[in-house]
């Protein structure tokens, strides 16, 4: 009994990074990744914090989520008075940089989306690193016009 006991606190143990919604991939610190509820047929979009601690360039290059029928990168550009998206096609992360994916500026573009964005539930989604490769995150998904991330410290 008491080695069942003792399992159960080392897995509960091993859970607390994935409750504090931080993810790593090499070098990249990958900061509470989040979302806006958004209906089904909609657009959504992600946000996150990427942190380079090492001492090599690496770069955003794709993502992708099974909710979505297309995920591209995005940026906002001003056009005149306009502020548009438009893709890209990384994201740099230069050595000792934080890089904020955030409304009005990177964020990664969820198009098309096949079952809809519910505020309180977490979505899947694969971010790839040129140097750090893949890696799965969890955003979650707060509400239809949140600003910012509701748990970000």
């Amino acid at each position: 009994m008491l080695r069942r006991s003792l399992l159960a606190a080392v897995a509960a143990v091993a859970a607390l990074p994935a409750a504090a919604h931080d993810y790593t991939a090499g070098d990249i610190a990958i900061g509470h990744p989040w979302s806006r509820a958004a209906g089904a047929n909609a657009t959504g979009a992600g946000f996150l914090t990427l942190r380079n601690t090492g001492t090599q360039p690496d770069r955003l290059v794709s993502a992708s989520a099974s909710v979505a029928r297309a995920v591209e990168l995005h940026t906002h550009v001003r056009d005149g008075d306009v502020m548009r998206m438009r893709p890209v096609d990384a994201i740099p992360v230069a050595p000792g940089q934080t890089v904020e994916l955030r409304p009005g500026g990177f964020h990664i573009m969820l198009i098309g989306l096949k079952e809809p964005l519910v505020q309180g539930t977490r979505v899947p989604l694969t971010l790839r690193f040129e140097r750090a490769g893949e890696v799965r995150v969890e955003l979650a998904v707060e509400a239809a016009g949140a600003r910012g991330a509701a748990h970000h410290h």
